[in-house]
């Protein structure tokens, strides 16, 4: 058996195993160690425990010491200084005109080496990039590119859940993630929902994949065959579930959202009210014209004699009788064109 102490150098990054020697360390205590980096500052996250020498990776490292409060001020300089080195970095890949895009910078506890981490689509050919920041910062140069998933994890944000992206907050290594693990779970296929912010797989599929199983386990397959939408269909339809929340007692149970969607449809409903009150009121206002415009019949038992039109109105009237009458006379008297005698033929002359 071997004594181990896990041991992690980001806050959500990948736990590594050291050897803590005579060292008395609890978990939270800083210590420093030496790493294929250099010598760094980590903190511990597992404390002191035995585990078989078939379980352990070797080589396994010793913990140099633990760390003091000036190891403590060293980091927060070294911080400072990556920001710093971060804007030059930017400014020189600029320049140089890279299609690569700067995610973090870090200097390790004995700033032998300045560490920038990258993500490109590609290849990037950086040789003269390094020359300059190595000519800028006269130490080591590290240029690491990095995957997109690193590149969430670095940046952070959040899920579509709505809480911290799961690899920034405590996964502390990536596992591969498939699409199977989403059909155990009864989870749409879509890509767009399944995916997270890095675009890959959420990691949520996994971790969360074997308390699905387990549920499988217990209660045996028949539970998963009662969720399909049509079951929901067919034992609730949607107007009672807006009854059910009508019955309520307090206005604190009603969803939240049943509420919102009432007030976006409240005004379109009192504009159709409005609109509906204007077309009954400009109907009944044109009744009476339309009754207005009709002829007035005379009743048949009224015994007014119809009156005369003025002969001043009619004398028109009958002028232009008269000149229709005389242009159809004169189209009559028209001869037609005489039709001309055929030339008689000439007799041919006898002998």
């Amino acid at each position: 058996m071997i004594t181990v102490v896990g041991v992690r150098f980001k806050k959500a990054g990948k736990i590594y195993y050291f050897n803590p020697g005579e060292l008395k360390m609890a978990a939270g205590d800083g210590c420093i160690v030496e790493t294929s980096r250099g010598v760094e500052f980590g903190r511990v996250v597992i404390g002191p425990r035995e585990v078989p020498e078939e379980e352990v990776v070797q080589p396994l490292k010793q913990v140099i010491r633990s760390a003091t409060p000036e190891d403590y001020e060293r980091v927060e300089k070294n911080r400072e200084k990556a920001q710093e080195a971060f804007q030059i970095a930017l400014r020189k890949i600029a320049e140089h005109g890279l299609p690569m895009k700067l995610l973090e910078a870090e200097y390790t506890l004995d700033e032998s080496k300045l560490i920038f981490s990258f993500t490109a689509e590609g290849r990037v050919d950086f040789r003269e990039l390094v020359k300059d920041l190595a000519a800028i910062f006269r130490t080591r140069i590290e240029l690491r590119q990095v995957g997109v998933r690193d590149e969430a994890k670095m940046i952070g944000g959040l899920g579509p859940c709505g809480r911290d992206l799961c690899c920034a907050t405590f996964l502390g290594d990536f596992e591969p993630v498939s699409i199977r693990m989403a059909k155990d779970q009864n989870l749409s296929l879509n890509p767009s929902k399944i995916s997270g912010v890095c675009g890959r797989l959420m990691c949520c599929l996994k971790f969360e994949c074997d308390h699905y199983r387990e549920c499988k386990e217990t209660f045996g397959d028949a539970a998963p065959e009662l969720l399909p939408e049509e079951f929901y269909d067919d034992v609730e339809s949607e107007d009672d579930y807006y009854l059910e929340l009508l019955q309520e007692d307090g206005i604190a149970e009603v969803d939240y959202q049943l509420m919102v969607e009432a007030a976006e449809v409240e005004p379109l409903v009192a504009k159709e009210r409005e609109e509906a009150e204007v077309v009954e009121q400009t109907g009944k206002a044109e009744r009476p014209k339309k009754k207005s415009r009709s002829k007035r019949r005379r009743p048949k038992n009224s015994k007014q004699p119809r009156q005369n039109k003025p002969k001043e109105e009619q004398a028109p009237k009958e002028d232009a009788s008269a000149k229709a009458e005389a242009k159809k006379a004169a189209a009559k008297k028209k001869k037609r064109p005489k039709r001309r005698k055929p030339k008689p033929k000439t007799e041919q002359k006898a002998e």
